[in-house]
């Protein structure tokens, strides 16, 4: 009888649903610890900034250093007024034109170099680190390096373009208005080709063997395997790639154009792009004064800008990849 009631008491403490543990209230004050650092810089470096840009974009300056509400009076003249226009329209097109360099130059090599890499695993890591470390180079280093390379005195271009029976071709490509703007893109290229191939490198190898291996039991081969079955996969990187691209065209192009052309962008305005034209519009540059309305107006253009690019891609380009994904 005990023996009968004790597997009875057995049986019913097993059937019996396991105890929930009880769940801390005001348990998770420790997110907000942790994320509060990065919350305070993001804030103070980012966010205030462009809160202040934008507020100080909607006053005038007077001469007694007080300022007036003008409203969208800064926007009005930069877009219209026939001295200010000309400069804005002038360093948005050369953006735009930089943007489409980095895109037909720049991110097609960088997918080539990446392919490349994934293909030839032997001294794979030796090829990834030379091709990547121009874009750890200083961005004055890289300007004035290359300035003493295609310098018509002292440059060496000539002399190499020469040994190879090409010195017909020579030109002094910075100093001409023509050829100032693509020079300087080309560079950047040189420079920066590195991040989109090391972005594409790592989604070429997150691509599982099984899907490569059931393509060549299809009986596909090396090219056909790349563009059937990668290259799809990896059209969210290149989208990523792509925007980034465009972000960096607004952002990053002032810093090698001010070190090779300075803040005119010479020759004659030719390589002028929209962060030359704030930061001089903003200090103040030789005989022109500094107007922190009319600076603060630009860089809150260029966020406009950029935000409608970003906002076009996560739109039209962003959802047709995720649903080209499922």
């Amino acid at each position: 009888m005990s023996e009968a009631t004790t597997e009875q008491e057995k049986t019913a403490r097993e059937a019996k649903p396991p105890k929930r543990r009880k769940r801390r209230v005001g348990g998770g004050w420790h997110i907000f610890v942790f994320i509060a650092p990065a919350v305070l810089i993001y804030t103070i470096f980012s966010i205030y900034p462009l809160v202040e840009s934008l507020r100080l974009s909607l006053f005038d300056g007077l001469d007694d250093g007080s300022a007036v509400w003008n409203g969208l009076g800064n926007y009005v003249t930069l877009l219209f007024n026939p001295t200010w226009a000309t400069q804005f329209w002038n360093a948005l097109w050369n953006n735009l034109i930089l943007f489409f360099i980095h895109m037909v130059v720049q991110n097609p090599i960088g997918l080539l170099l990446a392919a490349l890499l994934s293909l030839a695993p032997r001294f794979g890591s030796t090829y990834r680190t030379l091709i990547f470390i121009p874009t750890l180079l200083s961005v004055v280093v890289v300007g004035f390096i290359w300035e003493l390379i295609l310098s018509p005195l002292w440059g060496v271009s000539e002399t190499l373009l020469g040994a190879v029976g090409l010195a017909w071709l020579y030109q002094p490509w910075l100093g001409l208005e023509s050829t100032a703007l693509t020079t300087v893109s080309l560079i950047s290229v040189w420079q920066y080709v590195g991040i989109p191939m090391m972005l594409i490198y790592a989604a070429l190898l997150s691509i599982p063997d099984e899907l490569i291996d059931a393509a060549r039991v299809d009986g596909l081969n090396g090219w056909w395997i790349f563009w059937k079955v990668k290259l799809p996969l990896i059209l969210p990187t290149l989208g990523i790639v792509a925007i980034l691209t465009y972000i960096g065209n607004f952002t990053a192009s002032f810093d090698l154009i001010y070190s090779i052309q300075g803040a005119l962008g010479a020759p004659n305005y030719s390589t002028d792009v929209m962060g030359t034209l704030l930061f001089r519009t903003f200090f103040g540059q030789q005989l022109q004064i500094g107007d922190i309305h009319m600076g603060a107006t630009i860089a809150s253009m260029m966020f406009f800008i950029i935000l409608i690019g970003v906002t076009i891609y996560l739109v039209l380009v962003q959802r047709r990849l995720q649903r080209y994904e499922m």
